[in-house]
This record gives C-alpha cells, structure tokens and sequence, in this order.
C-alpha cells in the first residue's frame, strides 16, 4: 500500500529480502505395533472418553478440537456420518465413520442416554468438553512412545491411507484440507 496506493515508497524494501526456506512438515506416525499399544493404554485410562476419541481420531483423521466439541445431533448412527458444522477451514464437512469406530460411538449414545443437543464427549457437568491432555500423556507414556502429540493421529490416517493406495486428493477430502499442499508430504509412502 505505501508503494501502490500512499506512493511513499518507490519500491517496496522487503522485495529483495530473502523469505526463510519453509520447514518439512510433521510426518510422525504410529506403526501397527506403536498404534496396538496405544490403544491398550487408552483403554486402561481414567479418563471414560479417551479410547473413543483415540479410535475415531484414527479412523476419521478428525482434528481434536473438532472431536471433543461433536454434538450428538451432528452424529448420524445410522448412515454412519459425522457432520461438522465448524471446522479449521471454516467450511462444513461430513465425515464417514465406520467399523470399530462406529460400534464406540454406539456403546457411547448408549452410555449417556443419548440427548441431540449434549457434547459426545463431556466432562462429568456435561456442559464443557472433555479434557484429555493429562490422559493422553499418560497413555503415551505408558505405551513407550515418545515425541508424538494427538495431532500426529490425523498424520498417521493420513499415512495409512497412502499405505493403501489411497491418491492425495482422496485423503485431502479425508482430512477436509481445501488443497494438495497439505498432503503433499504423504505422496512418497504411496508410491511403494
């Protein structure tokens, strides 16, 4: 603007600065070992939400904020669809769940006696969401691993998609990412 529009500057400094070469994106992701032992340990945890939350992070790739926050009136347990009216990208997605992850969500509406407007995963006054960060330290810990966050979940969908055969764009539409530059960093584990 002070360029263009004021004509303060006849050029703008900055053009002739350098920007910082763009870091590699996180790709940690569980091995079929690391994930069985996580599992076990999430079961064994205090906290009564963190083996479903675990399983539908990886089975869906949802984001955490986007799990903690669901509402049982944007979960279809019939046709198996998650809706989230609110995402990172601000665009509404539905999310296909299925297999183990769908028989959580059932054993869960049950457990709560399923009311439309209640959190999926509330805390014991049913009105704030879930926390899990103490609970998932612990299940980290107690499954030996070391440097992975939740996030790393969604990174781990992502990477057995590839595994699979699945192309990029398919998991960009898993992941509810608006482009490829996102899942570009998972294109070499599916071309083995």
């Amino acid at each position: 603007a002070a360029v263009e529009y004021y004509e303060w500057l006849e050029e703008n400094p900055l053009r002739k600065v350098e920007k910082p070469p763009e870091t590699p994106g996180r790709t940690r992701f569980l091995t079929p070992e690391e994930r069985d032992k996580l599992l076990l340990a999430c079961q064994h945890s205090r906290n009564p939400h963190l083996y479903t939350l675990v399983v539908l992070a990886l089975s869906t790739g949802m984001r955490k904020t986007e799990l903690r926050e669901l509402r049982w009136v944007d979960v279809d347990l019939q046709r198996g669809l998650l809706r989230l009216a609110v995402t990172k990208t601000g665009k509404k997605r539905s999310v296909p769940v299925s297999g183990m992850a769908l028989e959580r969500l059932r054993w869960q509406s049950v457990q709560q006696r399923y009311c439309p407007n209640e959190l999926v995963f509330p805390r014991a006054d049913g009105k704030k969401p879930t926390l899990i960060e103490a609970a998932w330290r612990m299940a980290c810990q107690r499954a030996g691993l070391e440097d992975f966050h939740f996030h790393d979940l969604r990174h781990t969908t992502a990477s057995y998609l590839a595994m699979s055969g699945a192309s990029l764009l398919e998991i960009a539409e898993v992941l509810g990412h608006k482009g490829l530059g996102m899942v570009q960093r998972y294109a070499h584990l599916s071309e083995g």
